[in-house]
């Protein structure tokens, strides 16, 4: 792990997919400042994409970071994007742009972007994996991993068949962490049992754990200091093996309020993990379905439809208002049933435990996510 990660200073990382915007251009006089606190108190990690930002987050970082101060002075973190490459011989011309792009001659870190079980496939057949571990053996690329949206059988998966992959970058969230679309605890076993280093990405899903309800702040305002990020933040950084947590951040507030509780960064303690949990308990009581998982409905559904698991993305979008709760739609949906493809026999609700009226919820998430 330390050879992975010894040019990485702290354990909490620039995510440039939010960054400060004047109309829809960045701003870059806030971002080159925020970009300057960043690394004066001694942070360095910086997360791109080709997608981020309309595709300006790369050049912001190139008229921000990168010329702006020395090379050694800071790690960058890019990735392969599926919407940017058909074949094999699309990858080694994008990656070369990306790299002018961001004004360097190699990235420190090179993702495989947004793997799923579908992507995978087409990475595969593409031979992305090869292409960019042969960068790497050309010094272009210094350490190569994955990012990863999935079940965790489909991480267990790619681990095993690509054992050169050094790090995960995965969801992981304290509301995520028992999420029976996300899997946050699962994936990050899975990711243990591989001994692989964690990225997390989303630690506060994307601000919907800042945006806490009324009860929810009460709990964190009861332990008398520190915001609600920090204590997302925190909770993501407190495991082992995760060696940096990435935060997406849009203003001056956000970078002095990250650095505040990660420059000497303490895990939580036990009083303030008890807390996440009663926040967990309650963000649970906001789900409309009460669906326990028991998953007896999906054994005798003719159309394969993962009823629990379709409950499950539902509930995360009318708890969260998540702009990703369509994507693991797609991902628990993947080669099975969708909610329209509901024909309404009705099995589901005569072995349903908890009497819930199925046909109706599966019309109203095929509402929401088939559109």
């Amino acid at each position: 792990m330390n050879n992975v990660f010894e040019n990485v200073k702290k354990n909490l990382g620039f995510g440039c997919m939010r960054l400060p915007m004047i109309d829809k251009e960045v701003d870059y006089d806030t971002f080159s400042k925020m970009i300057d606190t960043f690394l004066e108190n001694g942070f360095n990690y910086f997360d791109t994409a080709h997608m981020y930002v309309d595709q300006k987050s790369e050049i912001a970082l190139r008229e921000c970071l990168v010329k702006r101060h020395p090379r050694e002075s800071f790690v960058i973190a890019n990735k392969l994007s599926n919407p940017y490459f058909k074949s094999q011989e699309e990858i080694i011309p994008f990656f070369e742009n990306q790299l002018k792009w961001c004004a360097v001659t190699y990235f420190d870190f090179y993702l495989m972007h947004a793997q799923d079980n579908e992507s995978y496939e087409k990475y595969k057949k593409c031979k992305a994996y090869e292409t960019c571990l042969k960068l790497k053996d050309e010094g272009k690329i210094k350490h190569f991993g994955i990012s990863f949206h999935d079940k965790a059988s489909v991480l267990e998966k790619i681990l095993t068949e690509y054992p050169q992959i050094e790090f995960v970058q995965i969801q992981f969230n304290y509301a995520d962490y028992e999420s029976e679309s996300v899997e946050g605890r699962k994936c990050y076993e899975v990711c243990q049992k591989f001994n692989k280093p964690i990225i997390v990405m989303e630690p506060v899903k994307g601000g919907k754990l800042v945006n806490l309800n009324d009860d929810a702040k009460k709990v964190f305002d009861n332990l008398n200091g520190g915001s609600y990020a920090s204590y997302a933040i925190r909770f993501a950084a407190s495991f082992d093996n995760v060696f940096m947590v990435l935060s997406g951040m849009g203003n001056m507030d956000m970078i002095n309020d990250n650095i505040s509780f990660m420059k000497n960064f303490k895990k939580l303690d036990k009083e303030e993990f008890d807390a996440v949990k009663k926040v967990c308990d309650i963000l649970k009581n906001q789900n409309l379905i009460e669906c326990t998982s028991c998953r007896y409905c999906i054994e005798g559904c003719p159309k394969n439809i993962p009823i629990p698991d379709i409950f499950s993305c539902v509930n995360e979008k009318n708890t969260f208002q998540n702009w990703n709760s369509k994507y693991y739609y797609d991902i628990v949906t993947y080669e099975k049933g969708k909610a329209k493809d509901c024909i309404e026999c009705g099995k589901c609700e005569k072995i349903c435990p908890q009497h819930l009226p199925v046909k109706t919820l599966l019309k109203d998430a095929s509402k929401e996510f088939d559109k």
